[in-house]
Parts: structure tokens; C-alpha cells; sequence
């Protein structure tokens, strides 16, 4: 009985063995271009933000409003390659410093990146095609603003307060705020608002810019007319 199995055996290994012979040389070479497609394929597009401040600084965009916090904005090329490069392009060129918020609704979002704080403006680059994505509209997204037209999305966005879903796949979702949320929540409201809230500074995290903080308001001072009497001036 050993024998017989060991027969069966040994007839069974040739036929394998003669099979991975005749194998054609076709399907070797279409095995090897899978591997190599394989290799070659591009990483995972995160569905998710990346929360950690520390890493892949040349992706965060740091918002220095004029009520004093520090917002930090997680920018996702994997998301929107052209969105992203726009705003750090116009972040570093100083485009954003001294633009006010010109439209915040209260338990939606708040608006900014327009020079004129009217809505109508936007940089002399050339608009954006969109680049809509199926990542939400959660608390903190960050999105392109536009026109009617899908793609004409220059320099404004916006910085969600609550879920919106209704903007999914009709708005460029290009980053998240990962720190600073409250400063974002701070935003004065108003359309546009009687006394905004104003972008300081816009900066890219890998270029270490310093916060810009709000000047306090000076003091004038009012003289009487006894200090005017007293005064040694001739």
C-alpha cells in the first residue's frame, strides 16, 4: 500500500512538474507586468485629515487671525492637488494678509480670501478647474468657494462650523482645521460683518513664520485745561 501511494505521488509531482513547464511565456511576462503595476501604483489617497502638528509641515496653512488665535489648516493634495498649491502659493506671496472675513453664517461656515470684502474679488491668477472630491463636509472642512460656474475657483474659501453634506461633490474640499477650531468659532458674524474678523497673516507651517498678533488699540489722550495752563510750552 506504501508503494502504491508513493507511485501516485511521483505520477503526481511530473504532472506538475510538466505543467509549470508548458506554461506559456506570455503568461510569465504578464505575471512580471502585474508585479511591476503593482509596484507603481500611487499611495492611498487618506481619508482622513493628519491631526499631528508636527508632521508634514510644508501641508499645513497657518491662519493668524485678528482675534488672536492661531488657526492651523491640514491641507490634502491627495484631495486637490491645484486647490492646495493655489493657497500656499497665495499664502506665501501675502495675498491673504489684512483680508477680512466678508461672510460668516452662524451654525454654517465662514468665508474669506477675497481683497475686495465684497465676495466679487478674487487674485489675477487664472480660475481653477474643480476638482470635487467625496470627502465630507464635516465641522472644520475647509472648501474652495465659486461661482455659479463649477470651475471658477480662484483665491476665497470657506471653513465649515457644522455638517454640511448638501456641499459634497459641488465644492472643492481641500483641508481641515487641526488646531485653533475656536478661534475659527470666534469668527464675528455678518454678511458682511460690522466689525471683521480679519486674516493677519496666512503662512505655511515649513517656513516658520512667527505669529502675528493684534495690536492693541491706542489710547488717545484727552487734555484738560488745567494740564494746557500747566503746560511749560511757551
Amino acid at each position: 500500500m506504501k508503494q502504491f501511494f508513493a507511485k501516485r505521488l511521483s505520477v503526481g509531482l511530473a504532472i506538475a512538474a510538466s505543467v509549470a513547464l508548458c506554461v506559456p511565456a506570455a503568461a510569465q511576462e504578464i505575471d512580471a507586468e502585474d508585479v511591476v503595476a503593482e509596484q507603481q501604483m500611487p499611495e492611498r489617497i487618506p481619508i482622513a485629515a493628519n491631526y499631528d502638528v508636527t508632521e508634514d509641515l510644508e501641508n499645513i496653512l497657518y491662519l493668524d487671525l485678528s482675534n488672536g488665535t492661531r488657526v492651523a489648516i491640514r491641507l490634502v493634495p491627495e484631495w486637490a492637488p491645484s486647490h492646495v498649491e493655489r493657497v500656499k502659493e497665495l499664502a506665501r506671496s501675502g495675498f491673504y494678509n489684512g483680508v477680512i472675513f466678508h461672510r460668516v453664517i452662524d451654525g454654517f461656515m465662514a468665508q474669506t480670501g477675497d481683497p475686495t470684502g465684497t465676495g466679487q474679488g478674487g487674485s489675477s491668477l487664472p480660475d481653477l478647474e474643480e476638482e470635487f472630491n467625496q470627502f465630507p463636509h464635516v465641522r472644520g472642512s475647509v472648501s474652495m468657494a465659486r461661482a455659479q460656474s463649477e470651475d471658477s475657483a480662484n483665491s476665497q474659501f470657506f471653513i465649515v462650523f457644522y455638517p454640511r453634506f448638501a456641499l459634497d461633490r459641488n465644492y472643492t474640499n481641500f483641508g481641515r482645521v487641526i488646531d485653533g477650531m475656536e478661534g475659527v468659532d470666534a469668527i464675528e458674524r455678518g454678511e458682511p460683518p460690522a466689525n471683521p474678523t480679519r486674516i493677519l497673516q496666512a503662512s505655511i507651517a515649513s517656513d516658520n513664520v512667527p505669529q502675528l498678533m493684534p495690536q492693541a488699540p491706542r489710547q488717545q489722550q484727552v487734555f484738560s485745561a488745567d494740564m494746557l495752563s500747566n503746560s511749560d510750552s511757551e
